[in-house]
């Protein structure tokens, strides 16, 4: 193997730990091993530089949606946000901090995609492949690729075809200018409540192709003085006041957002209220206007999208898209809407069923198969049958409600209760009881009875038969409290010359 340029130690043939991702998930993994002195790991990179969604969502108006103080690592407050709610820079700014602050970038190898992974039984290690046709060993892998990463585009005849500018919101053109020109959005979700206002006064014309309208409340977005920042400077515990009641807020709402109810139906008139007061037209505010219950499908946060809409250059359209033909979008009531460019804000492709690479683990099982219905795993993290294998932001640890840096630094205290516990042993592997698994899972369920999800409307949150394999079925603190402890007995200790499950009870238990 070649002499790698960010001077990872080639010499040892197998790591420790080997990190997939420089996103928060995995540069919040590699900086918390680091303080607690386990520094035998590898940060694999698909690209080259840090930051994950935040490095590859460039679009105009990208921003979050949770406030700065309360998405950022709780170890690493950040003084100096410009905004309530952080623009795509800022946070891409951020990470790129926490990488040099802590030394971060000798341990990462950039431009380095892994494509598979296999576990050997014989050595007890992962075996992992590299894009590039490389290869290395590991004892335990922790992947932090995230969720969001790989675009969805729409099935829609003729797209292909289009003789002007195709673009999706997570693989943006800036080089492409939308002065003057007849622009369609097709999507009204996330990224395109951010993207519509930006793009509305460049352009001739804007059509936006609606399928479902969300549930849009304001975000009281407001730039933070330097007064402020100073003081979060000087006195350090003010900020820190701040983010525990930013976080207190968002939990606040989640008996509305979770269960349906009268909250929910109080949420609901504040949306409505929302939008007459800003969109006066009846026509235009029936066609945003949901007919499912709040928090079904994500609440979005924006002061200027509806303002938006109202502009004389922006069209609505909610009728069905039937094909492209040339230049023009053909809808379901026989329109044909002229333009030069598409934008395709359809978000990602969430892995609710199937594995985003292949992952074959004890006995040639593929995770692919055992995902195939719906993905699930013990805690979000470990998965049975695949031994040391963890997962930052795994199968039901989305949060509905709060930051998702509050989920994944919980799941980091676990992770690292299990490396160090497995650090104990020698000629060893963990490898979860399935039995943990399915009962953990079951309850999971269970508890999604009677939710706002399970109310009807179609989302992102669920497979094709309904279940949700995406979100955490409660309060954040919960999730918390779930992760605390690592038990030993959750898990059979298998011993690599004998090949067979036995598990030893004198293993410590982190706690």
């Amino acid at each position: 193997m070649s002499k790698d340029k960010n001077n990872i130690n080639e010499k040892a043939d197998i790591d420790e730990v080997a990190i997939i991702g420089a996103g928060f998930g995995g540069l919040g993994v590699a900086i918390r091993m680091q303080q607690q002195g386990l520094n035998d790991f590898v940060v694999y990179e698909k690209a080259s530089d840090v930051g994950g969604v935040w490095r590859d969502n460039v679009y105009p108006g990208a921003a979050c949606d949770v406030p700065s103080h309360l998405y950022s690592f709780s170890f690493e407050a950040n003084p100096d946000w410009g905004r309530t709610f952080g623009p795509q820079d800022e946070i891409h700014r951020y990470l790129r901090h926490c990488t040099e602050k802590y030394n971060l970038r000798d341990k990462i190898r950039f431009n380095t995609s892994l494509s598979s992974m296999a576990f050997c039984e014989q050595s007890g290690v992962w075996k992992l492949a590299f894009a590039d046709d490389s290869t290395r060993q590991a004892r335990a892998v922790v992947i932090a690729i995230g969720a969001l990463n790989i675009p969805q585009y729409p099935e829609i005849t003729g797209i292909d075809s289009f003789t002007g500018k195709v673009m999706h919101t997570a693989e943006w053109d800036q080089n492409y200018t939308f002065d003057g020109k007849r622009v369609a959005v097709i999507g009204t979700g996330a990224s395109a409540i951010q993207v519509i206002p930006s793009i509305q006064p460049q352009v001739e014309a804007l059509n936006v192709f609606q399928r479902t309208p969300p549930w849009v409340m304001p975000k009281h977005d407001k730039a933070q003085s330097p007064v402020r920042q100073g003081l979060y400077k000087r006195w350090p515990f003010v900020q820190r006041m701040v983010r525990r009641f930013q976080y207190l807020m968002m939990e606040s709402v989640v008996p509305a957002f979770m269960w349906d109810s009268f909250l929910t139906r109080i949420g609901e008139s504040m949306g409505r209220r929302y939008l007459r007061k800003v969109v006066r037209d009846p026509v235009l505010q029936k066609k945003l206007s949901p007919n499912y219950a709040m928090g079904c499908k994500r609440v979005l946060l924006s002061d200027d999208y509806y303002p938006a809409l109202t502009k004389s250059n922006v069209n609505v359209c909610v009728e069905g898209i039937d094909k492209i033909d040339g230049s023009a979008i053909c809808t379901s009531d026989g329109q044909r809407h002229e333009v030069d460019a598409i934008i395709l804000a359809t978000g990602f492709k969430v892995p609710v069923s199937g594995a985003p690479i292949p992952i074959r683990g004890v006995g040639g099982r593929l995770l692919e198969k055992d995902w195939a219905i719906g993905s699930e795993a013990y805690k979000g993290i470990a998965v049975s049958g695949y031994p040391n294998m963890m997962y930052v932001m795994g199968p039901n640890t989305g949060p509905g409600n709060t930051s998702v840096i509050f989920y994944i630094e919980s799941q980091i205290n676990y992770i690292l209760k299990y490396l160090k516990t497995l650090r104990k042993t020698q000629n060893k592997y963990f490898d979860l009881k399935p039995m943990v698994q399915r009962e953990f899972n079951a309850d999971i369920q269970e508890r999604f009875k009677g939710t706002t999800w399970t109310s009807g409307c179609n989302s992102w949150y669920l497979t094709k038969d309904g279940k949700n394999t995406t979100l955490w079925p409660s309060f954040s603190w919960q999730y918390r409290l779930t992760t605390r402890h690592f038990s030993a007995a959750e898990y059979e200790l298998v011993s690599i010359s004998s090949q067979a499950p036995t598990y030893e009870s004198n293993v410590a238990t982190a706690s």
